[in-house]
């Protein structure tokens, strides 16, 4: 089976030390650099084009429970912005988990006061949020890897309409501003939700002609289960534990699987790797780590493993 990881880094993974198994396996790997965050390499890869966004919102919402139809879709990610001395950067983690009772309250009061607007901020069965539109915004957005942890000015909405959508998420800040869902995540000691961040924005694309790599989608998303329905392959949910995973696989023949990144930091999932490579049940692995705006893409294949000499290093001298 070849093997396709597709994996988000956070903060503490690039602390982890030489010692750890994906340190070890990095080290035997070949190792370049896409300079494009993971969801758009995943999307060039399923022959999505960016027009202007990569049509993530329309794929994602059609498996979340709403009805896509020919509206234009963008996702909404409940954020939280923060002051820094004199800009304003968005924080990790993106999105922010909010209860449902929160966010049905919030959107609420945001559609309330952009009715007249046209806006229409919905709710997925995931809990994920979107917004839709009954025509295109005529802008462009950024991924929000793009733009973590740095000054936001440089992220907003670009185009036509550029002007106006800066004001609309201006007053989304105001109305989040002294919500009471806010208030009440404030006194449990969470994180206030101040804005939304955009992106991914387009209508439902015709199902791709072309053909994908690989033979199965595999995670616990409603982005790759829409993505594998886009591009005609198999979806298969997943289980947390990633030998089991991998068993409930063996059949495929190309699989790409999305690994929650909490995954990446316990030492066990690169043993699973591992021996799935001494043994050839893995004739390839690629692991593609998201690292803000680039990713870094991994190929190992068994043999690599024989390359003794290359030592393992931390993973700060990959990420950073």
């Amino acid at each position: 089976m070849k093997l396709t990881l597709d994996c988000v880094s956070t903060g503490p993974l690039f602390s982890l030390p030489h010692t750890s198994g994906l340190a070890y396996l990095l080290s035997k790997a070949h190792i370049s650099y896409a300079h494009l965050p993971l969801e758009a390499l995943v999307c060039e890869q399923c022959h999505l084009a960016p027009v202007p966004d990569y049509p993530i919102a329309a794929i994602a919402a059609a498996e979340d429970g709403l009805d896509v139809g020919n509206a234009y879709w963008l996702r909404a990610h409940p954020v939280h912005l923060m002051l820094q001395r004199d800009s304003f950067s968005l924080s990790e983690p993106c999105p922010l988990r909010v209860s449902q009772e929160h966010a049905q309250s919030m959107m609420l009061t945001l559609n309330q006061h952009f009715k007249q607007d046209g806006l229409n901020f919905c709710l997925g069965d995931s809990g994920a949020w979107y917004l839709s539109l009954a025509q295109s915004p005529q802008v462009k957005t950024a991924l929000p890897a793009m733009a973590m942890g740095k000054n936001i000015a440089h992220f907003m909405p670009q185009g036509a309409n550029a002007s106006r959508w800066v004001s609309y998420l201006n007053e989304v800040q105001m109305l989040l501003h002294g919500h009471r869902a806010n208030a009440t995540r404030e006194q449990e000691g969470g994180v206030v939700v101040n804005s939304v961040w955009l992106s991914g924005g387009g209508a439902m694309p015709a199902p791709s002609k072309m053909k994908v790599e690989f033979d199965c989608f595999a995670g616990n998303d409603v982005f790759y289960k829409g993505l594998a329905k886009h591009s005609g392959v198999v979806y298969q949910a997943v289980s947390t534990s990633l030998q089991d995973s991998i068993s409930q696989l063996s059949k495929q023949s190309s699989v790409r699987l999305q690994l929650a990144y909490q995954t990446l930091l316990d030492d066990n999932t690169f043993q699973v790797l591992l021996d799935g490579l001494r043994t050839k049940k893995i004739s390839q692995l690629v692991i593609n780590l998201a690292c803000y705006e680039q990713t870094l893409v991994a190929r190992i294949k068994p043999i690599d493993l024989y390359k003794f000499w290359r030592k393992s290093k931390p993973m700060s001298v990959y990420l950073a």
